[in-house]
């Protein structure tokens, strides 16, 4: 889709400040949007929903307008709790341990960088994970 929207630089401004601080943390572009990896991993990925597309993200969402989306890793025990099965939130199928969020005027940024710290932990080799503040 040539004629896809970007997400906005603000977000991505926000998402690099909380990602690229991660000890070896890199970000490159993804099939659509920016992820962020560790060691070949990815542990966030954002993007722009726009008219359906793509398809996997919003059958996931249960949206189709224009709307930023932002997957992350969380562990599968904890996806259980209440608050991940509603909006903002969603669970996309392809991985057990994969969250999403929508990504609005009203999101926490503060529990984003939370969220996205857990993610690089869960993936991260053992020695990265305990370098992160708040482990």
């Amino acid at each position: 889709m040539s004629d896809h929207i970007s997400v906005p630089n603000t977000i991505l401004s926000k998402l690099r400040l909380i990602c690229l601080d991660l000890p070896e943390a890199y970000e490159e572009q993804a099939w659509i949007g920016t992820r962020w990896c560790i060691k070949k991993k990815n542990f966030a990925h954002v993007l722009m929903l726009q008219n359906g597309y793509p398809p996997a993200y919003a059958k996931a969402s249960g949206l189709d307008t224009v709307t930023c989306l932002l997957t992350f890793r969380f562990s599968p025990k904890k996806l259980d709790v209440s608050r991940f099965k509603q909006y903002p939130f969603f669970k996309p199928v392809w991985w057990e341990d994969i969250i999403g969020l929508v990504i609005d005027e009203s999101v926490d940024w503060d529990e984003v960088e939370v969220l996205l710290k857990e993610s690089y932990c869960q993936l991260a080799p053992k020695k990265l994970a305990e370098m992160v503040d708040g482990r």
